[in-house]
This record gives C-alpha cells, structure tokens and sequence, in this order.
C-alpha cells in the first residue's frame, strides 16, 4: 500500500552543515579567561580554515591549543521561512597557518576595518576531533498558534 509520507531527506554531516553558512565563533581562554572571537571560516581537506583579524591576537592565543569553534543558522528564523535550525561545534586542536591562494581566494573580500582599525588577516586551521550537532525541528506536524 503507498504511503502519503515523502521520504526523509538524507542526513547532511556537521561540516557540510558549516559550508551553507559563511562566519562562525571562536572559543578558548586568553590568561586563563575565556573568550568567543568571531571568524570567516572554509572548510578544506575535512580541516577548518579560520580568517579573523590579527589585531586581536586571539589567534596567538589559539596557537597549539585546544578550541571550539561553532556556528548556526540561528539568523534563518528571523526569516520566518520554517526551516530548521541547526547548529554545529568542532573541538580540536588549532594552529596559525598561511592559506595557499586558492583557499585565501574561497574566503572572498575581508573586511576593511575591525573595531575602527585596518582590518589584518590572520588565519587558524582547526583539526575537528569532537564534532557536536543539535537542531530546532519546524515540521509541517508542528501546531501553528497565530496571535492578534
């Protein structure tokens, strides 16, 4: 007998996740206090590329230890289009790199200034050990409540 339900979707893996969204949060501790710094971040060779701006040094910081670095569609709800929500975090270890020019190219054009100064690239690749993903579910089974 046929049934009126569509198939499931494939399952789509966390760092395919990462690619649809193009910045994300940095986090670690800098003289033992903890921190979240932006980044532009590629995916490359199943590794994280990070471009955030030097000026910082959150990217000294980040050199030879531990991070997390997460992001979301979270901005999609303001939206309204009922799509799922999603969000993704890869705990690994970071070192500062120097992208080859095909991936400082996939990271398109770098803001001009950061916090009122030139903005001066400086780049991490994390190497994802612990991988973790939890989504918001907006199904057509969902009530709908409308309120005047």
């Amino acid at each position: 007998m046929p049934s009126d339900e569509s198939p499931a979707p494939a399952p789509v893996s966390p760092i395919e996740l990462l690619g649809r969204v193009p910045y994300g949060r940095l986090a670690t501790s800098m003289r033992a206090l903890p921190f979240l710094a932006v980044a532009r971040h590629i995916v490359s060779d199943g590794r994280i590329l990070l471009r955030m701006h030097s000026g910082f040094g959150y990217h000294e910081a980040c050199d030879g230890s531990v991070v997390a670095y997460g992001a979301d569609n979270y901005n999609a709800a303001s939206s309204g289009d009922g799509g799922d929500l999603w969000s993704v975090q890869f705990t690994g270890p970071a070192e500062i790199v120097h992208p080859c020019p095909e991936q400082a190219e996939l990271f398109g054009a770098a803001p001009v200034r950061a916090n009122g100064e030139p903005f001066a690239p400086a780049y991490l690749r994390v190497d994802p050990h612990f991988v973790t993903e939890h989504t918001l579910d907006f199904g057509a089974s969902q009530l709908v409540r409308h309120a005047a």
